[in-house]
């Protein structure tokens, strides 16, 4: 499984070990990757994603999965993300249709 957020598409980023004598050795800086379930009101029901934390702080600002989604412009969001929001806005089309 990758150490990717789905969402913001934030990874593993590397680096240095700097000792005191200014050795340097390869290190990585993982992501806070969780894995969370959100609740779509678009599609009626939850989805599970790996996000990290900041992504879910994100997403709680905005209002939920679905109103992060529909605001975020596709060329900032990861391929997965992409996907999601193509289900959303068709599950939110749907609904629209059938009240109308």
């Amino acid at each position: 499984m990758a150490r990717r957020c789905s969402i913001t598409g934030k990874g593993v980023q590397v680096g240095h070990n700097v000792s005191h004598a200014n050795n340097k050795t390869k290190r990585r800086f993982l992501p806070n990757l969780q894995t969370a379930s959100l609740l779509s009101d678009a599609l009626g029901g939850s989805v599970r994603l790996r996000l990290s934390a900041h992504a879910l702080r994100t997403i709680e600002q905005k209002g939920g999965i679905d109103a992060y989604l529909t605001l975020t412009p596709d060329r900032k969001l990861p391929a997965e993300a992409r996907r999601l929001k193509r289900r959303v806005e068709a599950a939110a089309a749907r609904r629209a249709a059938a009240q109308a």
